[in-house]
C-alpha cells in the first residue's frame, strides 16, 4: 500500500477513535441532563424497535431518492445533523460557559453547521459535522441501550447489511445517491489536496485510481453504540477516573478498530464491502472478551 494510502487509513482509524472517546466523554453529561430516550434500557424489545425505526428510514430514503427530491432530502438530513450535534454542543457549551446562555450558544453553533453543510459541503465541512453527529448519536443511543438491547440491534444490522450490500445491493446504490447529494452521511479522507467532494462527489468506482476512501457515517456510530452502552452499564471497575472507561469499553474499541483495519484492506483491494460484520462484529467480540477479562460472566456481560 501506498504511503498516501497508508495516511489516509491511519486518519480513518483515528476519527473512529475520537468518535469513540467523544461518545465516551458525553455519556455523564447526557444522563446528567436526562437525555435517555427510553424508560428502561435493558428491555431486549428496544433493539428491535430500533432496527424497524432503521429499515423503515432507510426505505424512506430510497424512494425519497427515487423520486428525485433532492432539496427535501437534503433539507431534512441536514436538519436531523443538526439535531444530533446540538446535544453535543450544548454539553460543550456547559463546560465552557457553565453560567452562559449554553442552550442559545449551542443552537447558534448547530444552525451554523447546518448552514455550512448546506452551502459549502466539502469534505473538511463533511467530516467535521461528521464526527460530531457520530459521537453525539453512539452516546445518546449508548445511555439508551443496555448490553443485550445493543447486542440485539447490532447483530440484526449485521445481517442486514450483508443483504443490502451482496443481496439486494440497494446500499451500493444509496451509497452513489449520497454523493450526486452531497449529503453529511460519510466521512471522506482524499489522497491528495487537489481533491473535492464539492466539485467531483464519489468518484473512485468510476476511475482507475482511487481519489479518496470514504466511510459511512453508520460505520461509526453502530459500533461506537457498543462502545458507549459498555461506557454506561457494564459492572466493570472503570480504569480512569475521570472517564467511564474498563476494560469492556477497551475491548470494545480495540475490537472496533481491528475490524475497521481488516475491512479498510479488504476495501483497498478495490470491492466493496459490507462494513458492519466487521466493525459491529469486533465491538461485540472486543466487549465479551474484555468483560471475561474484567470478571465478568458472559451471562452478566449480555444482560441476560
Amino acid at each position: 500500500m501506498e504511503h498516501k494510502k497508508i495516511i489516509a487509513v491511519g486518519l480513518i482509524l483515528a476519527f473512529a477513535l475520537v468518535v469513540q472517546i467523544g461518545a465516551i466523554a458525553l455519556i455523564n453529561p447526557f444522563l446528567e441532563q436526562g437525555y435517555q430516550s427510553v424508560e428502561n434500557p435493558d428491555d431486549p424489545l428496544n433493539g428491535i424497535l430500533y432496527l424497524g425505526v432503521v429499515l423503515v428510514a432507510t426505505g424512506i430514503l430510497l424512494y425519497t431518492m427515487r423520486q428525485e427530491m433532492d432539496l427535501l432530502i437534503r433539507l431534512v438530513i441536514i436538519s436531523m445533523c443538526g439535531f444530533i450535534s446540538w446535544y453535543a454542543f450544548a454539553v460543550v457549551a456547559r463546560w465552557i460557559v457553565p453560567e452562559g446562555p449554553t442552550e442559545i450558544i449551542a443552537l447558534v453553533l448547530a444552525g451554523g453547521l447546518c448552514i455550512a453543510l448546506f452551502t459549502y459541503p466539502e469534505w473538511y465541512v463533511i467530516d467535521g459535522a461528521g464526527i460530531i453527529v457520530s459521537a453525539s448519536a453512539a452516546g445518546l443511543f449508548g445511555i439508551s441501550f443496555g448490553p443485550l438491547p445493543a447486542l440485539i440491534l447490532l447483530i440484526f444490522l449485521i445481517i442486514y447489511d450483508v443483504i443490502s450490500v451482496y443481496k439486494t445491493k440497494h446500499m451500493l446504490t444509496l451509497a452513489d445517491e449520497i454523493g450526486r447529494l452531497k449529503l453529511p452521511l460519510i466521512l471522506i479522507v482524499p489522497l491528495s489536496l487537489e481533491y473535492s467532494f464539492f466539485k467531483d462527489g464519489i468518484g473512485a468506482d468510476k476511475r482507475e485510481e482511487r481519489d479518496a476512501f470514504y466511510i459511512g457515517l453508520g460505520d461509526l456510530i453502530l459500533p461506537t453504540i457498543m462502545v458507549a452502552s459498555a461506557a454506561c452499564f457494564s459492572e466493570a471497575p472503570y480504569i480512569f477516573l475521570r472517564m467511564p472507561i474498563s476494560m469492556p469499553v477497551v475491548g470494545s474499541m480495540v475490537g472496533t478498530v481491528g475490524g475497521l483495519s481488516i475491512l479498510l484492506w479488504l476495501v483497498n483491494k478495490g470491492r466493496a464491502h459490507a462494513g458492519l460484520p466487521f466493525l459491529n462484529g469486533g465491538a461485540i467480540i472486543g466487549y465479551l472478551v474484555g468483560s471475561i477479562v474484567a470478571g465478568i460472566s458472559l451471562t452478566s456481560a449480555i444482560g441476560l
